[in-house]
This record gives C-alpha cells, structure tokens and sequence, in this order.
C-alpha cells in the first residue's frame, strides 16, 4: 500500500461546527488570542484560560464527525493513512482514523504545570482548579500555546519525509512550525490541498481542489484512484 500523509487543519473540523481561527478575524469566540493561548495568560488570568478551553471541550462534546473526516477513514480500505492534525478536538479518532499525530495538543487531556510528560484525560468537559498531577502541581490544558515548543514536530517530520502522497485539507499553512512540514516531503510527491482558498503559499507538484473538507475529500478519493 502506498503511503498517504494528510495535515489537517481548522477547516476539516468546520463542517462539525467547531468555528474556525480565520472565521472570527483572529478571535476565539470574545477572546484575543494572547489572553487565552499563551504562557503569559496562563501566568496572568488562569481562571479565563480554564474557562475558555472548558467552553471548547463542552463544545466538542456536542460535535460529531463530519463527511471529510468519515472519508479519510473509508480511503484506509486503500493506502496507508496516516494524519497528522493541527487541530484539538478528537474528531478524527472518533470517526475511525487508525494513525493520528496531534501537533498542538488534545482538548480532552491535561498535563502537569511542572512536568510536560505528566498527561491525564479529563473525565468529562471540565478540568478544575484543585485538580493536580502526580507531582502535586495543577493540571493545565494539554495544549501547545504560542510561543511554546511543538515536541510532536520530531516525530511529523520523518512521517512526511516518507509520504507517497500528501495530502493538506483545511489549513492556510501559515502557522508555523506546522506549515512548514510540506517542505519536508520529497520533491516526486503529488500533494493534493483541500480548501476554499488557495493557500497563499506556493507549493510545488499541487493539485487544488477548492472546496470545503467534506465534499474536498470526495473529489479526492476519485483523483486518487488514478494513483492506487
């Protein structure tokens, strides 16, 4: 089976109602992102980062998979898949995806203030002040801020260095570390984007298909028969 690497962003998620970066001008909900997603405002207001990643993961509680993360599951019948995803929610897990890389960070975990590699799934949509790791220090979203290092980079790398194709849904590839993983894949690799909008970018040897991810990956599953 050839080798199939999808990077997922934001925009495969959209069609399950989880809004997207780009959809609110730079906003989560009311919510700059400086106060809600980064060290400093976890130093400064922890009360308002519990409260907004609490709000996310009740919102991804009532979310369901969509049509594309469905069809990334059904293109398993064919290649080995294997995804790795800028996004929180579980979505692709719980659609069926077999491999998934998360690069920022699960919404329904948490891991300890002292020690990254202490990580606890949260039972149910709310992580409290009290609730502490093995170590005594409180829990915080498991989540890469900005400004914070992506650990799960080293092992994303060598997972899109060895693609037979790649395949970029959802995303404007403008955040990086991230976006920089198309670079890594080998100059033969047909890579397929599956968005709206072009991404402003250039990327070698691509085929765009602007659509939204459900219907994006459809017209993917027919293109990529031509390539089983």
């Amino acid at each position: 089976m050839k080798k199939l690497v999808i990077l997922s962003g934001a925009g495969m998620s959209q069609e399950s109602g989880i809004r997207t970066f780009r959809d609110m001008d730079g906003l989560w909900e009311e919510y700059d992102v400086t106060e809600v997603a980064t060290p400093e405002a976890w130093a400064k207001n922890p009360m308002l980062v519990m409260k907004f990643y609490n709000d996310r993961r009740k919102q991804l509680y009532e979310a369901v998979p969509n049509a594309g993360h469905l069809g990334l599951v059904d293109l398993e019948k064919d290649f080995e898949v294997h995804i790795i995803t800028q996004n929180i929610d579980d979505l692709h897990e719980r659609a069926g995806s077999s491999s998934v890389l998360h690069l920022h960070g699960e919404l329904k975990k948490a891991r300890s203030s002292v020690d990254e590699s202490l990580i606890y799934d949260i039972d149910g949509w709310e992580l409290k002040f009290g609730q502490k790791c093995a170590k005594g220090s409180q829990l915080r979203p498991h989540i890469v801020w900005f400004g914070e290092a992506v650990p799960a980079m080293d092992d994303a790398i060598p997972i899109v260095e060895s693609a037979d194709i790649l395949v970029v849904i959802g995303t404007s590839l403008n955040v990086y570390p991230a976006a920089g993983l198309v670079n890594y894949a080998k100059r033969e690799t047909p890579i397929f984007v599956i968005d709206p909008e072009r991404p402003s970018v250039f990327i070698r040897n691509v085929t765009y298909i602007q659509e939204k991810a459900g219907k994006g990956v459809e017209i993917l599953k027919e293109k990529l028969k031509e390539l089983v």
